[in-house]
């Protein structure tokens, strides 16, 4: 007689250990990051919630198999309509729950509705709308805003930034684990030199107040913390842009001073936009966009604003062309001829 699995809906409740601590165990082993980790126990979650039993109750992963994985993805682009990147990321989840946590990896799942992807050409500002969006942030809001089209970099990869990582007298930014887990290294403009240095100056005094009451620690990648794990105290791991207030680590429980989290400077940015009367829909992104479009339209090789933006493809940096402040593609309208 076979063993049952384990009680599904115990597993697929929030705050129920079983499953859903079980991915979570199994992305840290991965070193997968918390963001990962928090989305694939939803989908886990969700998965189950989605198929329940005569009863009611969810069933357990183990009690099914590709059909309802099929089922449960057709629902999504069907019924729920989701962006495509989203029903890509519920169908990773659900591929790592299989083979990572239930060592059970799926066959072929067939044929099943695809949300599709649209193709959308990015927004991008003019400089004068950069430039009266910014005039609009003051502080913080405003010296991130600047990092993100001065850099090309995206919003978390600001806030992420460390101490050591600004090389003022270089004249560069250092971008750590981006996207796809690249490092990199871009331009540091020479306007934002004296900002960046009164805000080195503001945490290097946060930190040593910190560390004078007994706190003082960052987070650090795995591989760091175990390698030198007196390195959270340190200065230079410190993020540049660091919350005002310290924080338990969801994983560890350990109390340290994270960095700003993005939605205050999306709504900063929002609000901006909207002082500044500029009526595209204005996003922090938007500002690395505009940033590869003009480095473009001042003549730069699109190969150097490839590794500036930490692209791995040239054809993912080529969008930019399309957008260029040059008309469609460079044509001249025949009406304009008359």
């Amino acid at each position: 007689m076979s063993t049952p699995p384990p009680d599904a809906s115990a597993a697929a409740e929030p705050g129920a250990p079983g499953l859903l601590d079980a991915v979570r165990s199994a992305c840290r082993l991965r070193h997968y990051s918390i963001r990962t980790e928090t989305a694939y126990a939803s989908w886990a979650r969700r998965f189950c919630l989605f198929h329940r039993d005569a009863g009611g109750r969810p069933r357990h992963p183990e009690a099914m198999a590709e059909p309802e994985v099929v089922a449960f993805l057709a629902h999504l682009a069907e019924d729920r309509q989701v962006a495509s990147s989203t029903q890509n990321q519920a169908l990773a989840a659900i591929l790592f729950l299989y083979e990572a946590v239930l060592d059970r990896p799926l066959d072929s799942l067939g044929a099943f509705p695809r949300a599709k992807r649209p193709k959308r050409l990015p927004v991008v500002l003019t400089r004068q709308e950069v430039e009266a969006v910014l005039s609009r942030l003051d502080g913080t809001h405003r010296l991130v805003a600047s990092l993100l089209y001065g850099s090309g970099l995206r919003l978390l990869e600001g806030l992420r930034l460390r101490v050591k990582d600004v090389g003022l007298a270089e004249g560069h930014l250092v971008v750590r684990e981006g996207k796809g887990d690249r490092d990199r290294v871009t331009v540091l403009p020479s306007v934002l030199a004296e900002p960046l240095r009164t805000q080195l100056d503001y945490v290097r005094a946060l930190h040593a107040r910190d560390v004078a009451a007994g706190q003082g620690s960052v987070y650090l990648p795995t591989a760091v913390a175990r390698k030198y794990p007196g390195a959270a105290t340190e200065t230079g791991w410190q993020y540049v842009f660091p919350a005002s207030r310290l924080s338990h680590d969801p994983r560890s429980g350990a109390r340290r001073r994270h960095h700003l989290t993005e939605s205050p400077i999306q709504k900063a940015v929002r609000r901006a936009a909207q002082a500044a009367g500029v009526e595209k829909p204005v996003s922090p992104h938007a500002f690395r966009h505009s940033f590869a479009t003009h480095m473009l339209e001042r003549g730069a090789d699109i190969r150097t604003v490839q590794e500036l933006l930490g692209h791995k493809d040239v054809r993912t940096t080529e969008i930019y062309t399309h957008v260029l402040n040059r008309g469609v593609r460079g044509v001249v309208s025949p009406l304009d001829g008359l």
